[in-house]
């Protein structure tokens, strides 16, 4: 499939990950957006919100008779419209809704209109620790948190739909995924931005437990091309791919780079508190099959991806004290 001309649904499409697949995909389609903005930012879209072949509906997943309507005349649905992991620890209820009776919605709406491709975007959450590294696509799925659980539930729907009805589904297990427009601020900031506004406050990094947790931290351009690259690929229908880099990346090498390109390297050390409830330990992918399949090799490398970071932060021109306030430091769990 040759993703030109096509008429694409975007589900999360203001989000992080999302806005970025949207920029890759409005040069050459027609494109709608539905996000109900609870944590997507317009102003990632905003650049296109005057493009004729651009539309943006605010609203949920979970309203089946929406998504019918938006999707009724939709060749394909990425489906990237998420409730995330730190609210799944205080209100799991709102993040199973989301993330599993949503994407059943989408499913359901997305075989009625009998549309080319559905593209559910899942997360490397679904495996849980690594029990062996690399993670294949067929490492054991045990998730530690309700976050996981509902994505995996997700993906469970995704996949029967396609065994059942023929829906063609392909799943995406993104590593985590960083650069710009990720979560900074509040409870939603994510590790890579909150490092990055402490240090430039001249403050300490605050790690969670002994920080000699990995991440396979891929950055967000790279994890654009895998999942653009797995939607047009027919062998992929009905599988499973993994994005990413391959390669481990502990928090506390996170910490001494940031401190590093930053210039904070001497006076500065991490703190480290408590653990996190249910984190997971180890996460390094096996991209094997997305390298056979797709021909996928991630061109960014953790150092220059940080740069870059750092360079598009100091761009933004953002008040640094005003925001350090809005940090949330609560081990997930929000006051």
């Amino acid at each position: 499939m040759n993703l030109v001309g096509k008429k694409i649904l975007v589900t999360g499409g203001a989000g992080f990950i999302g806005s970025h697949l949207v920029d890759a995909l409005v040069v050459n389609n027609k494109v709608t957006v539905v996000d109900n903005l609870s944590s997507g930012d317009l102003d990632n879209i905003r650049p296109h919100l005057e493009n004729n072949t651009f539309n943006f509906v605010q609203s949920d997943i979970i309203d089946l008779g929406q998504m019918r309507r938006l999707i009724h005349d939709s060749d394909i649905v990425f489906h990237l419209a998420v409730q995330g992991l730190r609210l799944s620890l205080s209100d799991p209820y709102v993040v199973h809704e989301v993330n599993a009776t949503g994407t059943l919605n989408l499913c359901q709406a997305a075989l009625e209109a009998n549309v080319e491709r559905f593209i559910n975007v899942s997360s490397s959450e679904v495996y849980g620790t690594a029990e062996t590294v690399p993670m294949t696509e067929n490492h054991p799925l045990i998730p530690t948190t309700p976050y996981g659980a509902s994505k995996l539930a997700g993906e469970a729907y995704a996949r029967s739909y396609y065994l059942s009805f023929g829906l063609p589904v392909v799943t995406v297990r993104p590593f985590n995924t960083y650069g710009p427009r990720e979560h900074l601020e509040g409870v939603y900031g994510e590790v890579i931005p909150r490092f990055v506004l402490r240090v430039m406050n001249d403050l300490p990094p605050v790690v969670f437990g002994d920080g000699n947790q990995t991440r396979d931290f891929t950055n967000v351009s790279d994890i654009v091309r895998g999942i653009i690259a797995a939607c047009e690929c027919e062998d992929l229908i009905g599988e499973t791919v993994n994005i990413a880099t391959g390669r481990e990346v502990s928090i506390n090498k996170i910490a001494r780079l940031i401190l590093k390109i930053l210039g904070r390297d001497i006076e500065i050390e991490p703190v480290h508190i408590a653990p996190r409830p249910g984190d997971v330990r180890r996460h390094c992918a096996d991209i094997s099959k997305a390298h056979r399949i797709l021909d996928f090799q991630p061109e960014i490398e953790i150092e220059e991806g940080i740069q870059h970071y750092i360079s598009w932060f100091k761009e933004q021109d953002w008040d640094l004290q005003s925001l350090q306030q809005q940090e949330v430091i609560c081990n997930w769990r929000p006051q």
